[in-house]
């Protein structure tokens, strides 16, 4: 990533050096905010920067949020995170960083924690328009942008928006995209939501509700949209698979079928869910599901003989042989 090189600038009468070590230059406008109902917590962001997710948007279970932006120091994401884990109160947070930050006014920063307390700063070098509105347990800040109203814009459609977390946020960057946006234009997203506490487990879903990135594309809003749509449907799926492994099923059904609503274009899911069926012994139910799947993507049959040695289906030949008829002569 670019670095920008040794500079100098005056504010208030006082003589910056802008080092090449400052960081990448990361313009963009992003939200962090908390779900008072649920506990979650979250941070989305666009811009005109390539990967603009692996270095804005940071966030841990049961800690809190941090976006860190305009010509960043990624270190105020583990380090944000460490004092707030540490029991520090985000805006005391943000406070202890920046004092320790010589060049802290080319930055600009939010930070939110498990409590939903909040706070945001925006440097005086950062490039106009550039400026940051905190709310109740959120903050809404960008940099370079077309014009003022972005981030107002952000601050009222996530207020106004209903919705769980994710579609809250998702609001605010399409309201900040129609009030303008970035001056330079469109390149990439990102949304991180985390849980309300740790499982202790960071790699479960129950952590990382949603992590999700766009890292190059003309339309990086939408192409965020269908990814949080195929997490939802992915998380549905994968509901109903231990719902039938607690015996389940008609619960199971349920979540499967919220996920093929979701996802029509995805014939994995419910061939698995076909499978998952067949293995519970209700053959009957999983035949039409997996009829439309192989009449769409034959291949799927090829995958059938496979699965009773990896213990996915009854050892049973005629059983197969009755399911890989299914495909389209």
């Amino acid at each position: 990533m670019r670095s920008l090189r040794l500079g100098l600038s005056v504010v208030g009468g006082l003589l910056l050096a802008v080092s090449a070590a400052a960081g990448p230059v990361v313009h963009t406008f992003s939200i962090v905010a908390r779900d008072p109902k649920t506990g979650e917590m979250g941070v989305a962001v666009q811009s005109h920067w390539f990967s603009v997710g692996s270095v804005v948007t940071w966030g841990e279970a049961g800690v809190g949020v941090v976006a860190t932006q305009s010509i960043i120091d990624p270190g105020y994401g583990p380090k944000g995170l460490d004092l707030m884990r540490r029991g520090v109160a985000a805006p005391d947070a943000l406070k202890q960083l920046l004092a320790a930050d010589t060049e802290r006014e080319v930055r600009q920063l939010a930070m939110l924690d498990a409590q939903g307390r909040v706070s945001a700063f925006t440097g005086k070098l950062c490039i106009a328009e550039a400026g940051h509105q905190v709310g109740t347990q959120y903050s809404a800040q960008a940099n370079i942008m077309a014009n003022a109203l972005v981030w107002p814009a952000m601050a009222q459609a996530f207020e106004r928006t209903a919705g769980d977390l994710a579609e809250r946020l998702l609001a605010a960057l399409d309201a900040a995209q129609a009030a303008g946006g970035d001056l330079r234009g469109r390149q990439a997203a990102a949304i991180l939501v985390v849980g309300p506490k740790s499982t202790g487990r960071p790699w479960a879903g129950a952590d990382r509700i949603f992590d999700l990135r766009v890292e190059d594309n003309p339309e990086p809003l939408k192409e965020l949209r269908r990814l949080v749509r195929l997490q939802r449907a992915y998380t549905h799926a994968n509901h109903g698979d231990e719902l039938v492994s607690q015996k389940k099923v008609d619960e199971a059904l349920k979540e499967y079928a919220a996920a093929a609503a979701l996802a029509p274009e995805i014939q994995e899911l419910p061939f698995w869910q076909a499978i998952t069926l067949v293995s519970v012994g209700r053959e009957a139910q999983a035949i039409p599901i997996l009829k439309k799947v192989l009449a769409k993507e034959p291949w799927w049959a090829e995958l059938i003989p496979r699965l009773p040695a990896a213990g996915q289906l009854p050892n049973d030949p005629a059983l197969i042989r009755r399911l890989t008829a299914l495909k389209p002569k």
